[in-house]
């Protein structure tokens, strides 16, 4: 993948209709072709950030080249990554307000001043904080907005009651899971204890591994779990990733304890598919962000 980034002067100063009309545009092309990225504008001057496969990217870029709505194209940086900076936008948006960078070193003078196509070009130094400062304040915006799964705030009294007191039983039950993980670790050390207690003393079977092992992933699983509970309380990850890893994790410990004399074909096929299908699952979740 490269990061393409590039700035350009408006041909005419664009109205927030008319923004909001490019904007549309840029996502819906860029959905369909995997590219993520952030559009800037200010003082009839355009910043873009462009983030996905080489080829579609230099082809993306020839075709905005010969946008008429734009005109003094310039590449301030062009650079292979191995990670998505902004993966969660088909294209983020900011209309740039000059005064919240005035307190940052390196920006504060930068967008009253500079910020043109030339401006960019002869300050790439800028590029790095800009995009840090960027990327910070749409994650905060997304995790704040599209991941709460129980606001405090609501429009609705009644509704904002009911979720004040679900988070109230989502701590509760996060301090029960506590609970669990620590007796979870007890038994893993009682049975490992007992495995190594008896004759031969130290030495642990085969099947005596594959029981200590389950202990050991019965205890990561309730880990898992917690985390997943008290998604319900945090605004700050996406869970989509996490619910489908505590799955995996899941079917991966029945596999690994799995006694195959006495299961059905049937039954060990049906589990080999389903973390196939997790393990594609988690892949894709994984790529994508």
């Amino acid at each position: 993948m490269i990061r393409l980034t590039y700035a350009s002067t408006a041909t005419n100063e664009l109205s927030p209709e008319e923004l909001l009309q490019l904007l549309k545009q840029c996502r819906t092309n860029n959905e369909v072709k995997n590219i993520t990225g952030i559009l800037l504008y200010a003082n009839g001057t355009f910043f873009q950030v462009l983030e996905g496969d080489e080829a579609t990217i230099n082809s993306v870029y020839a075709g905005i080249e010969k946008d008429p709505r734009h005109k003094d194209c310039t590449v301030i940086e062009k650079q292979k990554i191995t990670e998505r900076g902004f993966p969660y936008w088909s294209m983020g948006f900011e209309k740039l307000d000059p005064k919240e960078f005035r307190n940052m070193e390196g920006l504060n003078d930068f967008f009253e001043h500079d910020f043109t196509p030339s401006g960019f070009a002869s300050h790439k130094n800028i590029i790095g904080p800009l995009l840090s400062h960027l990327r910070t304040k749409l994650v905060k915006q997304v995790t704040s907005e599209s991941h709460e799964e129980l606001p405090i705030k609501h429009e609705d009294p009644f509704i904002q009651l009911l979720h004040r007191i679900i988070r109230l039983g989502v701590k509760g039950l996060a301090l029960l899971m506590v609970i669990v993980i620590l007796a979870g670790i007890t038994d893993v050390a009682f049975v490992m204890y007992q495995k190594m207690a008896v004759q031969p003393f130290l030495l642990m079977s085969t099947n005596d591994l594959l029981e200590t092992f389950g202990a050991f992933l019965v205890v990561l699983i309730a880990i898992e779990i917690f985390l997943n509970i008290t998604l319900y309380i945090r605004s700050d990850v996406i869970p989509v990733k996490l619910v489908v890893a505590t799955a995996l994790m899941a079917i991966s410990r029945k596999v690994i304890v799995f006694d195959y004399k006495h299961l059905a074909p049937e039954y060990v096929s049906a589990s080999a598919l389903v973390l196939v299908a997790l393990g594609i699952t988690y892949w894709l979740v994984q790529k994508n962000h």
